[in-house]
């Protein structure tokens, strides 16, 4: 069964072509004309064994803004539509993740219903041209077009490359972890019986 998706979203904003593979290799090819940006997504990709190409217009003249919320709304819609029925999934999945002194934890569940929680801050209001705002849009965006718990939590940290890399990793980690199948699951993780 394929776990491959391909979603175009077209706005007024941004124009967004995304493909993702759960069960790929590593592969990123991202063009989002935000250079933090793409490194954060192939970094995503990398360290949860995803296949993501993502080619994005967004008015960047604007700020930031619009171009990563909306990536974070596709490829939220992207992980949806990606683990289908959920049959077989572990449903669940975590990771606590080191990157120098900043340690962060995520925590996920594909449970059909979305929420995201936080307590990411930063002391600074940009890291190339990324707004650290936008961190937060960014995963709120996902949890809900993914409808999924998405938990984000800084245990340490100062540098703020570190805190939002680490975040990036640490859901990717997560995420691998919650799509993974287990072949002890012969329906979905669930006694309701749907998710």
């Amino acid at each position: 069964m394929s776990r491959s998706v391909s979603i175009e979203r077209n706005t007024s904003e941004t124009k967004i072509k995304m493909t993702l593979d759960l069960d790929g290799s590593g592969k990123g090819n991202i063009h989002t004309g935000i250079g933090f940006f793409d490194h954060m997504l192939n970094s995503f990709a990398k360290h949860g064994f995803f296949d993501l190409d993502v080619e994005v217009e967004g008015d960047l003249y604007v700020d930031c803004h619009h171009t990563i919320e909306d990536v974070g709304i596709v490829l939220g819609e992207a992980i949806k539509q990606a683990v289908g029925d959920k049959k077989g999934i572990r449903r669940y999945g975590s990771f606590i993740l080191p990157m120098d002194e900043t340690l962060v934890l995520c925590g996920i569940d594909l449970c059909g219903r979305p929420y995201y929680s936080s307590n990411l801050t930063f002391t600074v209001d940009r890291v190339g041209e990324f707004d650290t705002e936008m961190v937060n849009e960014f995963f709120y965006a996902i949890s809900y077009g993914a409808a999924m718990n998405l938990h984000l939590k800084k245990l340490d940290g100062e540098n703020n490359h570190h805190i939002i890399e680490a975040a990036f990793k640490a859901f990717a980690k997560s995420l691998d972890e919650a799509t993974g199948m287990d072949p002890r699951i012969t329906d979905v993780l669930s006694t309701k019986g749907a998710l």
